[in-house]
């Protein structure tokens, strides 16, 4: 998937924008079947559990049965976005996987990001393959958030199954409500490492079921803090999607000042019980921005992985999403 594309010159204008996805593909794909826990399932597995909406891919000759083909399903899925960003901006939009399939590691160093103004870096990766920058990598980001102007866009997944506590794990795994994701799917630590080494007090936590407008697939309206948006990033976007589980993205520290609060999402209110919940919460946070301040010149904005792919509903307003992105 990594694709390789000559170095971009800066026009006024014309964003230049890279997409990266953070998994090392072969330490996913490689993942021991035998144990179901913090790993993609296999495409078969896939199939069997939502037969028969997936076996348009139960060719094996064209979809590989394994890990790979859902993870090659997943990969295809940010096309959509690219094409979006491309024709928006009218610059060429890379797609960079961190490890690829030959084992090739393309890090977030100078000669990856140098001519990059937007970074969106997606979050495809399980804790338990230990995914996040080296030192030079962490120094280069911190260089490109340094300059005025540039954005950087982190993308965590969600976090199911964290607590040390079985009983717990039940409870979240019944509300996140899917079939295929086992008690403990813990996903982003690239994302976890990025929030720590640039300083930035968010987390991603639980896997919440969103709410669907009733007998459909489609994700309920956003609650949209417009006074907020001056960037206008929510201009025209009424729902991100409904991925079966979508993350809370706590906040660490309670500065107002910091991080603004752009969107959230309503949880499914017929899901089963949620500890999150049951305190009192009926919305999550689903896209945070943090201006720059003294310590940073460049923007950050924060929301989910799959709010970059469309097979999980609410394409269109998503489409929209990205075209404002493209344009900020």
């Amino acid at each position: 998937m990594t694709d390789t594309p000559a170095p971009r010159k800066y026009v006024a204008g014309k964003r230049r924008i890279s997409m990266y996805v953070s998994w090392s593909y072969p330490a996913e794909a490689g993942a021991d079947l035998g144990n179901c826990d913090n790993r993609y399932s296999a495409l078969a597995e896939a199939r069997r559990i939502f037969y028969p909406a997936m076996e348009r891919f139960s060719d094996p000759t064209k979809f590989n049965q394994g890990i790979s083909g859902t993870m090659d399903m997943f990969a295809s899925d940010f096309r959509p976005a690219q094409q979006v960003f491309q024709e928006t901006s009218g610059q060429p939009v890379p797609i960079l996987e961190r490890v690829n399939k030959a084992e090739e590691l393309t890090p977030l160093d100078e000669r990856t990001i140098s001519d990059v103004d937007t970074l969106i870096i997606l979050g495809g990766d399980h804790q338990c393959t230990s995914q996040q920058p080296n030192v030079v990598e962490a120094q280069a980001l911190k260089h490109f958030l340094s300059r005025e102007g540039n954005r950087l866009v982190i993308c965590p997944h969600h976090d199911v199954g964290s607590s040390p506590d079985w009983a717990t794990r039940e409870i979240e795994h019944k509300h996140h409500g899917d079939a295929i994701v086992s008690g403990r799917d813990r996903w982003g630590h690239f994302a976890r490492s990025l929030f720590e080494i640039l300083d930035i007090p968010i987390e991603n936590r639980y896997g919440l079921s969103p709410a669907k407008v009733k007998g459909t697939p489609e994700p309920v309206p956003l609650s949209v803090i417009s006074d907020l948006d001056t960037p206008g990033l929510m201009r025209g976007v009424t729902t991100f999607n409904a991925h079966l589980h979508l993350p809370h993205l706590a906040l660490t520290r309670d500065d107002p000042k910091e991080v603004r609060l752009l969107a959230t999402q309503a949880i499914n209110p017929d899901a089963p019980p949620h500890p999150f919940v049951d305190a009192g919460h009926r919305e999550f946070n689903a896209l945070l921005w943090l201006p720059p301040n003294g310590k940073r010149a460049a923007d950050v904005l924060v929301t989910d992985v799959t709010h970059f792919m469309t097979m999980f509903g609410g394409a269109e307003s998503q489409k929209q999403f990205w075209r404002n992105l493209a344009q900020w």
